[in-house]
C-alpha cells in the first residue's frame, strides 16, 4: 500500500488501518472509534480529564505528549518547522502546512452551506457557524456569547483589561493595540485592504471579508 516500515508487527497493523479505514478501538463513552489504541487513550482521556504530561517550565499540564512538545517550545522559542519557500519558521507542523498554502493558494477545505473555501479547517469552522448561527464560545462575565474563540478572548480582555492604549489624536482608549491601530485609520484615512476581485479598499480586514463574501453570494 505504501513503503512504510515499521520495527514491529503490531505498529504495521496499527498503519494499515490508516489505509483501509478500519477503527477497531471504540471509545465506551461515547460512539467515537479509532484506527489506533495509541489515539483512543488520548481521546478517553478528554472524558476523564487525566492530564498526565506536566511542562517542566510551567504549570501546565497535557493530555497527550505531543501538546507537551510542543507547548514547551513556547518556553524554549524552539522553532524546528521550517517553511522551504520563505524564512517563516513554526513550533508545530499543522502550522507549516497551513502557512504552506499561502504560497500555493490551495484552499482544501468547501463549506458545505455555500462555494467558500479556505486554507485551514478552523477557519471553515468558523465560517459555517455564520450559515448556523452557533456561537459555542460564552463569556463568564456576562452573557454575550461568539462564533469564534479570538471574538471571545478580545471580548473577555474587555472585563479583565484596563485600557491601556490611548489614541494621541483624540480621547479614545483601547484594551489591546490592535484596536488602536485600526481606530488611528478613521483619522489618517488609510485602507490597507484591497479587494482583489473590484478593486474596493477597505481599512479593516473583517469589512474586506463581509465584502468578498458578499461578492461571491452575488455572483453565485
Amino acid at each position: 500500500l505504501c513503503d512504510a516500515r515499521f520495527s514491529q508487527k503490531s505498529y504495521l497493523n496499527n498503519h494499515i488501518n490508516c489505509h483501509t479505514g478500519v477503527k477497531p478501538f471504540k471509545c465506551e463513552i461515547c460512539d467515537m472509534s479509532f484506527n489506533r489504541k495509541y489515539d483512543l487513550n488520548c481521546h478517553i482521556r478528554t472524558h476523564t480529564g487525566e492530564k498526565p504530561y506536566n511542562c517542566g517550565f510551567c504549570d501546565a499540564r497535557f493530555n497527550q505528549k505531543s501538546h507537551i512538545q510542543s507547548h514547551r517550545r513556547t518556553h524554549t522559542g524552539e522553532k524546528p518547522f521550517k517553511c522551504e519557500l520563505c524564512d517563516a519558521r513554526f513550533t508545530q507542523k499543522p502550522n507549516l502546512q497551513n502557512h504552506i498554502r499561502t504560497h500555493t493558494g490551495e484552499k482544501p477545505f468547501k463549506c458545505e452551506y455555500c462555494n467558500a473555501r479556505f486554507n485551514q479547517k478552523s477557519n471553515l469552522l468558523k465560517h459555517i457557524r455564520t450559515h448556523t448561527g452557533e456561537n459555542p464560545f460564552k463569556c463568564e462575565h456576562c452573557d454575550a456569547t461568539f462564533n469564534s474563540k479570538s471574538s471571545y478572548t478580545l471580548h473577555t480582555k474587555r472585563h479583565t483589561s484596563k485600557n491601556n492604549y490611548n489614541c494621541e489624536l483624540c480621547d479614545a482608549k483601547f484594551v489591546l493595540i490592535k484596536e488602536l491601530n485600526i481606530h488611528l485609520r478613521t483619522h489618517t484615512k488609510e485602507k490597507p485592504f484591497n479587494c482583489e476581485i473590484c478593486g474596493a479598499r477597505f481599512n479593516q480586514k473583517g469589512t474586506l471579508r463581509d465584502h468578498i463574501r458578499f461578492t461571491q453570494e452575488k455572483i453565485h
